[in-house]
This record gives C-alpha cells, sequence and structure tokens, in this order.
C-alpha cells in the first residue's frame, strides 16, 4: 500500500506542476492589465534597499495566488471527486481529511486571503501611511489565526506534547497553546522576511515542503504528505516565472501563508525542533531583521548590516542578485539534506 502512496504523492507533485503552469497565464494577463504592481519605497528610510530595487517597482505582486489557490482547487475537486462519484479510485486519491489536511488547507487560505487584501492596500497606496494593513494589526490577526489551530490541537486533537530529538516527548499541558502559536507567527515571520529577492522564498520553500513530504509519509500520515506533494509541484511552477528577472512576485499572500502552513505541518509532525534546520536560511533572514531594529533601538541608530534582512545587505555589498539566490538556494538544500538526517537518526535510535 505504501507504493501506491509514493505513486499519489508523486502523480499529485507533478500534475499540480502542469496545472499550476497552465493557468499562470490567466493570472498575468489579470495582474498587468490592471497594474497591480509592487510599491518600492522612497522615503528615505531604506536608501540601500530602494537603490537596489528601483527598477523593479510596478512588478506585478500577489503571484502567491498561484500556489494557494491550486493547492485549495486540487484538495476540494478530489474531496468531491470522490464524494459524488462512485469510482473508487477517487476515494484513494482525496486527501482531504479532517484528521491531517482540513486545518493546514483552512490556515493557508484564511492567512493567504489576509495577505493578499495587504498586498492589495499596497498596491493602491491604501491603508497605513499607504503601505497597506499595519504590522500591529496583520500581527494580531495571525495570532489569532494561529490560536484557533492551537486550540484544534489542544481541544480536538488532544495533542499537548512536544519531541525533542534524542531527547523523547515532553508535556506542556497549557503551555502548548503558546508554544504552538509562537512556532506558527514566527516561521511566517522568518518566510515574509526572505520573500525579497527573485526566486529566494520560493526555492527555499521548495525544498522545506519537499522534505515535509518525506517527514510526513515517513510518520504515515499519507495526506498530508500528498498535501506537501501539491504545494511543491505548484512552486515548481512557480520559480519557473518568479527566476530573475520574476514575471511577477510572491507577495504576502503567498509568504505568509506558505509560511503559517509550513509551520502548521512541522507541528503535526511533531518536527517543530527539526524545523529550524529545514529552514535555516528563514532563520537567518530573521534574525538578520531583528538584529538589525535592537541595534537601531538600542545603539542610537547604530546599524548591524547596511541593510536588512541579510540578503539585502549582501546586495549593498556588490553580490549579484541570482549569486545570493542560488547560494541561499544551496544552503537550504543542505540544511533540509541535514534536518532529515537528524530527524531518521532520531526515528530509527
Amino acid at each position: 500500500m505504501e507504493d501506491f502512496y509514493v505513486i499519489r504523492i508523486l502523480f499529485f507533485t507533478a500534475l499540480a506542476f502542469i496545472f499550476t503552469v497552465l493557468w499562470t497565464p490567466l493570472l498575468t494577463h489579470f495582474l498587468y492589465k490592471y497594474k497591480i504592481g509592487k510599491q518600492i519605497r522612497d522615503d528615505g528610510s531604506t536608501p540601500f534597499f530602494t537603490k537596489l530595487h528601483a527598477h523593479k517597482s510596478g512588478t506585478p505582486t500577489m503571484g502567491g495566488l498561484l500556489i494557494w489557490v491550486t493547492v485549495l482547487i486540487f484538495s476540494l475537486a478530489f474531496f468531491y471527486l470522490a464524494k459524488f462519484l462512485p469510482w473508487e479510485i477517487f476515494k484513494q486519491l482525496n486527501f482531504l481529511s479532517q484528521a491531517q489536511t482540513l486545518l493546514p488547507l483552512g490556515c493557508l487560505v484564511a492567512s493567504a486571503l489576509v495577505g493578499l487584501a495587504d498586498d492589495y492596500l499596497d498596491v493602491r497606496k491604501m491603508g497605513y501611511k499607504k503601505r497597506g494593513i499595519k504590522f500591529s494589526h496583520k500581527l494580531l490577526i495571525y495570532i489569532f489565526i494561529a490560536l484557533v489551530g492551537a486550540w484544534w490541537f489542544y481541544s480536538k486533537l488532544v495533542w499537548s506534547v512536544i519531541h525533542i530529538p534524542f531527547i523523547g516527548f515532553v508535556e506542556l499541558n497549557l503551555w502548548y497553546i503558546p508554544f504552538f502559536i509562537f512556532v506558527v507567527v514566527g516561521t511566517a515571520f522568518s518566510v515574509n522576511q526572505t520573500d525579497g529577492l527573485d526566486g529566494l522564498a520560493g526555492g527555499t520553500l521548495l525544498s522545506a515542503f519537499a522534505s515535509y513530504a518525506v517527514i510526513a509519509f515517513a510518520t504515515g500520515k499519507y495526506d498530508l504528505a500528498t498535501f506537501c506533494g501539491v504545494i511543491t509541484g505548484a512552486l515548481l511552477a512557480f520559480l519557473w516565472f518568479n527566476i530573475n528577472p520574476a514575471r511577477f512576485i510572491m507577495g504576502d499572500t503567498g509568504s505568509i501563508s506558505l509560511g503559517v502552513t509550513l509551520a502548521l505541518i512541522a507541528l503535526y509532525t511533531n518536527t517543530a525542533f527539526i524545523l529550524p534546520f529545514l529552514g535555516l536560511v528563514f532563520v537567518i533572514e530573521a534574525l538578520s531583521t531583528i538584529i538589525q531594529i535592537l541595534s537601531k533601538k538600542l545603539r542610537n541608530g547604530k546599524k548591524v548590516f547596511l541593510s536588512a534582512p541579510i540578503h539585502h545587505h549582501l546586495e549593498a555589498k556588490g553580490w549579484a542578485e541570482p549569486k545570493i539566490v542560488m547560494r541561499f538556494w544551496l544552503l537550504s538544500g543542505v540544511s533540509s539534506v541535514i534536518g532529515l538526517i537528524i530527524f531518521l537518526l532520531d526515528k530509527t535510535l
């Protein structure tokens, strides 16, 4: 039976790639027709960023729609095909289940819609300081989404235990809820910080979700592994158009929603402590931003980096954008392999 699930994961990965590539022209036509382009700040607060990215002003955003809309269509389509058609094959292909994928799908869509609204308001120069939804308000919304997920885990799944590699299980009781929120919101923030260069977020997310497809499969969560496969296939198609020079960029509707979903999958597989390895680039990017902010606040405006996150610092140092992206992809791939090794060793010992 495991052979069938391997085939199912690979089938959905390939099918998601083909489907996403085929409907990309519809999205790009819409984005270009209605001039839904990224606005590059020019208020003097980020001089290096503005100078390096001025030429990207007007590049269509909301490219993350390609990914989460594809995942939503596949999840619902095969669920209803299994429900209304008599053929057994559709029941076997359905991967939308309450136990494994309903919550990740719901949180993916909910957070994506918030990001979509933020992207739209930013493009139209509306909202807080004409830049979309205020950061503190977005943070509260994502904390609420994470709280819903924490409640689901704690109350519906009766889940309050974390697993630490080579140590074992630790009971957190009610402390599991703030732990859950921290992992979800922290991962969403980290992925969002990584989305700053053509192909950077897409490539690093690709290795993370592909790795989690392996982990979900190894833990017997075959529906979740297939869900990861669909995301991986859609990400591959997105990257086809997002590599430098990007046809469009991911936007908050993609980066934050995929960050939330990645965290949920880590929590579903009880591998939150493996996540920093699979998402090492995200950790580095987030830490560079936090260090920069704290340095400016505590050292009278003095900065550690020329620009933050760190990929902008490297740009300011003279690194070409494709070089930064490719090297971060390599780092992400190697760290994902290390994460998988730790997971498999812990599982076998």
